[in-house]
């Protein structure tokens, strides 16, 4: 059936008779647990009333979710206003039709062509900057230092921070991220809450970090060589609308930040996730070595969707009805519902993806992965604006974790998912336990590299 506006009797599947009150505390205290459970009652699509979304329908066929992330914003609204409220309304995740079409067009460019391999030098200093100082012989979590990787990727390369204002976002950005991956998830106040309420707290932070990028975004006029600048600050103050205007410093700064939300803890967290894999199968961290020494990246990237697949760190993508109805599949969806896109359970679809359970990067060995099965970016026009900086950012991680260091094996039992917000990390922060590599086949030499860059 294809989706359309035209009005039709509402005919939705079945779901939970659960009072919304017990529903919205299955879903607080496990919700990944409470979508299996409902999925193995009512089948591939179920509905649930639960806080912060309201009535959902919950899909996670191919063909539902092809559906769904082609629909026009006449019949879906894929706009988030709980992260719009965090991130500011100038951000990608709080605009919706022509608005979203036109900003997202702007953010683009700087995530294709030849500055992605500009991006890679960044990324690669700052991996061996930090792996400078990992403990040899030692079990350490590495979710914390993965973190840092990250942010320090992307302060330079997307907000082009140095100095003063690098050191200071350094410091501002964690714990904003950390709570506003809480709040995120939590329903948006609808009164004033006093000033030691975690509202208050997040956005006196904010306050500051604008500040911080306002200061940047000063240095970056007074820059003679902006118009040679690669970083995505100096890229979005070149930008132009079709009417000839540029952003506001504000709409940047939104901006700036949905960046960092989307390309920060996400990936950091991945990256945690393959470490976590990786210890507990041995014979394929043997292979992936083999192939870094001598120069591949095939298996590498493959582990990389399977690591994405089997420990997706966001597990729901929605969008909600706009128009009088939608039809999706064989059913109807009245406006104002829900329609969650489950990550976790289309990942985990037996007839999608043979022994699924199992961590096996060889089933994406030579096949990219399907478009509409393989969805830890979204889908449609909302799919991750970073998702290519993503992926090379984790070869490049992974690369050099590889090349620089023994990582040893584990007999202990899988992580746990502890979640985080809006993510879901390795319950011991992917605890690694490795030692330095002493032969030429290493790629570089980390002390050095961090001494020159120090």
């Amino acid at each position: 059936m294809t989706t359309t506006a035209d009005t039709e009797a509402v005919r939705l599947p079945s779901g939970s008779r659960l009072p919304r009150a017990l529903q919205g505390v299955s879903f607080i205290v496990d919700r990944r647990r409470a979508i299996r459970r409902l999925r193995r009652r009512h089948g591939s699509a179920f509905t649930v009333n639960v806080p912060l979304f309201g009535h959902c329908v919950v899909v996670s066929e191919p063909t539902l979710l092809k559906q769904l992330f082609m629909a026009g914003t006449d019949l879906a609204n894929g706009s988030q206003p709980e992260l719009a409220e965090v991130l500011g309304h100038g951000s990608l995740f709080g605009m919706d039709g022509d608005e979203h079409r036109r900003n997202r067009k702007l953010l683009v460019p700087p995530f294709h062509g030849k500055r992605m391999k500009e991006y890679e030098a960044i990324i690669e200093e700052e991996t061996l900057r930090e792996m400078a100082s990992w403990p040899e012989g030692e079990e350490f979590p590495t979710l914390e230092p993965m973190m840092r990787i990250t942010l320090n990727a992307i302060l330079r390369a997307v907000f082009g921070a140095e100095g003063a204002e690098f050191q200071a976002l350094r410091e501002e950005l964690p714990p904003f991220v950390l709570l506003g991956s809480r709040l995120a998830v939590l329903p948006i106040p609808q009164w004033k809450l006093g000033p030691l309420s975690p509202w208050s707290r997040f956005r006196a932070r904010r306050r500051r970090i604008d500040v911080h990028i306002d200061s940047l975004i000063d240095r970056a006029l007074a820059d003679p060589a902006l118009e040679e600048r690669a970083d995505v600050l100096a890229l979005l103050l070149r930008a132009r609308y079709e009417d000839g205007s540029g952003m506001s410093r504000q709409q940047i700064s939104d901006q700036l930040l949905t960046l960092l939300a989307a390309g920060h803890e996400t990936t950091a967290t991945t990256l945690g996730w393959a470490v976590e894999r990786l210890r507990r199968h041995p014979a394929l961290l043997r292979r992936l070595v083999a192939e870094a020494d001598a120069g591949g990246s095939e298996l590498r990237q493959a582990t990389v969707y399977e690591v994405q697949r089997t420990r997706p760190v966001v597990d729901l993508t929605s969008r909600r009805v706009v128009a009088p109805t939608m039809a999706l599949g064989e059913w109807v969806i009245p406006q104002g519902y829900a329609v969650l896109a489950s990550i976790d359970l289309t990942h985990e679809d037996g007839g999608l993806f043979p022994n699924a359970a199992a961590f096996d990067p060889d089933r994406f060995v030579g096949a990219h992965p399907d478009t509409y099965s393989w969805i830890p970016f979204g889908g449609g026009a909302r799919r991750c604006i970073g998702a290519a900086f993503a992926n090379m950012e984790m070869n490049v991680v992974l690369r050099t974790l590889l090349r620089e260091f023994d990582l040893a094996p584990t007999a202990e039992p899988d992580e746990r998912w502890h979640s985080r917000g809006v993510t879901f990390a390795p319950g011991r922060g992917g605890r690694a336990l490795v030692r330095r590599r002493r032969d030429a086949a290493a790629g570089s030499t980390t002390a050095a590299v961090a001494a020159m860059s120090a």
